[in-house]
């Protein structure tokens, strides 16, 4: 077991720097002791964190480079409704005026919890079964949940991937850009994910900087970012990506792929519509990693194009016999 970390790291970078003065005006505002001293978090590529200890606590100091304020407030609602109903994850503290997200130089920041854990890169076995049992709780708890700003995040739908790709396709401009959108557009028509296949809310970034654990125990799911109304389904595809797909052969391993569904399954049993179209969601899930390499690799020979093409060899219910059998 690689223990990547003994502190609180989140996948981001920092971009934005904050002084000691700084942080002490914006702490005036919480009821959360004096500002004593700040540490950077400098892993990741996206917003900006720093580790806050104050005369009271620790606490996660999060400036978002890239959101809008109600994309942040989504996720500040779902994280209060998560931790109501005591799921493993930061709680977000309120300020004085009771709001749970804040503005600095016209940026929406939030102060989290600190949570004491560790990012394990290679998790055993039990680990790996907590990390199941706790995205399906996630997904149990969520169904047909809607945050109030819902529509201020991406979505995970084949919409969204088509309208995402023709973006990409624009701002790139290239042969291999458009060759690459007529592929993905043809690959989204052969999707069927009926109106009534079951919708929550998807985590959707379950690399293991994002998971916290004492030991062998589950303690924290952390960094929200990327979190969405979507098929909920779209997480347990993410576990098979990570614990099944076998990358070297382009090839998913059955047994895991069967053992993960089947763990996941004694926490949230999947309906006969998610099962039937786990197969789309899969695609789905494939088709929205390739936008965010667009750029990579020639039109006609790229990873993503490889793994859709195993996904199709195989059809939907071949796909649906070798995984539920």
């Amino acid at each position: 077991m690689h223990l990547i970390t003994t502190c609180y790291t989140l996948a981001v970078a920092v971009k934005t720097k904050f002084s000691h003065k700084e942080f002490s005006n914006i702490l005036s505002n919480y009821d959360l002791g004096k500002l004593v001293f700040s540490k950077v978090i400098r892993e990741g590529t996206v917003q900006t964190n720093y580790i806050l200890v104050t005369t009271k606590e620790k606490i996660i100091f999060r400036y978002y480079e890239n959101r809008q304020i109600k994309s942040v407030l989504f996720e500040a609602e779902l994280i209060k409704f998560l931790t109501k109903n005591n799921y493993p994850c930061p709680d977000i503290f309120r300020d004085k005026h009771e709001k749970l997200v804040g503005i600095y130089q016209g940026k929406p920041f939030a102060l989290f919890e600190f949570i004491e854990g560790e990012h394990i890169n290679n998790p055993s076995e039990t680990q790996w079964k907590q990390l199941i049992k706790y995205v399906a709780q996630l997904h149990a708890l969520t169904r047909s949940y809607i945050p109030k700003y819902c529509q201020n995040r991406w979505n995970y739908t084949p919409e969204l991937c088509k309208k995402l790709a023709k973006k990409k396709a624009k701002k790139i401009g290239t042969k291999t850009a458009n060759e690459k959108l007529e592929w993905l557009k043809k690959e989204l028509l052969t999707l069927h994910l009926p109106n009534s296949h079951p919708k929550g809310i998807c985590h959707c970034d379950f690399d293991f900087s994002n998971i916290l654990y004492k030991g062998e125990e589950f303690v924290g799911l952390i960094d929200f970012d990327d979190a969405n109304y979507t098929y909920l389904t779209f997480d347990l595809v993410d576990l098979l990506e990570r614990g099944a797909w076998r990358r070297s052969d382009k090839h998913l391993n059955l047994k895991r792929a069967r053992s993960i569904i089947t763990d996941y399954s004694i926490y949230r049993q999947l309906s006969d519509i998610e099962k039937e179209h786990l197969f789309d969601v899969y695609k789905l899930s494939i088709l929205f990693d390739s936008l965010w390499f667009f750029e990579r690799s020639a039109a006609g020979d790229f990873y993503e194009k490889k793994k859709i093409d195993f996904m199709n060899k195989v059809g939907r219910d071949e796909f649906y016999n070798m995984v539920f059998g």
